[in-house]
């Protein structure tokens, strides 16, 4: 049986174990390539779409915006 290293260590540290295990590097410095895939509502997928679209931005760009506005608000 596998342990559970998550109930051991501190939040933190688990996210960074975990971020290390999952995530690749990326081009650019300090950040990581996370690739995720996501079951939306078929609404929700259509707001993004149309919001990148009205933005000229792709929907991934959308999504990482709501993200970091969404952590600032965590802090």
């Amino acid at each position: 049986m596998k342990k559970r290293i998550s109930g051991i260590l501190e939040p933190a540290a688990a996210a960074k174990l975990a971020v290390a295990r999952r995530a690749k590097p990326s081009a650019v410095p300090g950040h990581v390539r996370l690739v995720l895939t996501l079951e939306l509502r078929r609404e929700l997928a259509e707001k993004l779409s149309e919001r990148a679209i009205r933005e000229e931005r792709n929907i991934e760009a959308i999504i990482i915006a709501l993200l970091e506005a969404a952590a600032k608000r965590w802090r």
